[in-house]
């Protein structure tokens, strides 16, 4: 743990509220920032947790796995049960996120999970050719964190992945900035798909180091079909969105 990043950290604490069977995480009363169904705990609720699984459909067998942002650990608890060849190193700056864990029923740190109490920002500045996925889904109580919207974060991201690794970002529909975020993703890498989440309330930019995203529809056709026999968050929908998004900027482009 980074202790003197944690003890700058903005006092506001977060806490949990259980109701109808669910159990939700909240900086505030105003906003679900994550939610986790007590029966299935390892099961994604929210719809754009589903939509960023996509990076399944080009990265299916991920050796490392790195995420910004804890919240209630519903990705990164995903990942960890349903990618259990794939290490799992989650990045989270406030303290009182990452003491809720065990309410989340947040895996115990072992060798291929790991829990950090760092700044994002400064993880991915430090790191190179490292994850072969790095999803970012980085909120506090003021919204998206400003830290890991900057032009410095993005080219760190690129420089943290592995040759052909993915970038996936959950960006807030009503962020007045989230056209500036998403231009700041597509100047560092070379390929930018950003679609909306299933219930549109989100939208999701996956960009790639290289031709990730470049698969012939055919080979994600039948990779789809292999993969929905494990992971039932919603992926060929989220293909469908990825494609349409791809179909309409080649059409633009000429």
């Amino acid at each position: 743990m980074n202790a003197s990043v944690c003890a700058d950290f903005p006092r506001r604490r977060p806490f949990a509220c259980r109701r109808h069977g669910m159990l939700c995480l909240h900086f505030d009363y105003l906003a679900t920032q994550s939610e986790m169904a007590c029966d299935a705990p390892n099961e994604l609720i929210v719809p754009y947790t589903q939509t960023m699984m996509g990076f399944l459909l080009f990265k299916p067998r991920p050796e490392k796995i790195v995420m910004i942002g804890l919240g209630g650990g519903s990705i990164p608890k995903y990942c960890y049960a349903k990618i259990p060849a794939a290490s799992v190193l989650t990045v989270e700056i406030d303290p009182d996120v990452v003491a809720l864990r065990d309410l989340f029923c947040v895996p115990r740190d072992d060798e291929p999970f790991q829990v950090l109490c760092e700044d994002g920002a400064g993880f991915v500045r430090d790191t190179s050719n490292s994850a072969d996925v790095l999803l970012v889904d980085g909120f506090d109580m003021n919204g998206q964190s400003a830290q890991l919207c900057t032009q410095a974060f993005y080219d760190g991201c690129y420089r943290s992945l592995a040759c052909d690794g993915m970038l996936v970002v959950n960006l807030a529909v009503e962020d007045p900035h989230v056209g500036r975020s998403i231009a700041r993703i597509r100047r560092r890498f070379e390929n930018v798909v950003v679609v909306d989440s299933h219930d549109y309330c989100n939208r999701v930019a996956f960009a790639s180091k290289g031709t990730t995203l470049d698969l012939p529809h055919p080979q994600l056709c039948e990779r789809l079909g292999e993969l929905e026999q494990i992971h039932a968050v919603g992926l060929r929908d989220t293909l469908q969105r990825i494609r349409c998004e791809q179909y309409l900027a080649s059409s633009a482009a000429g």
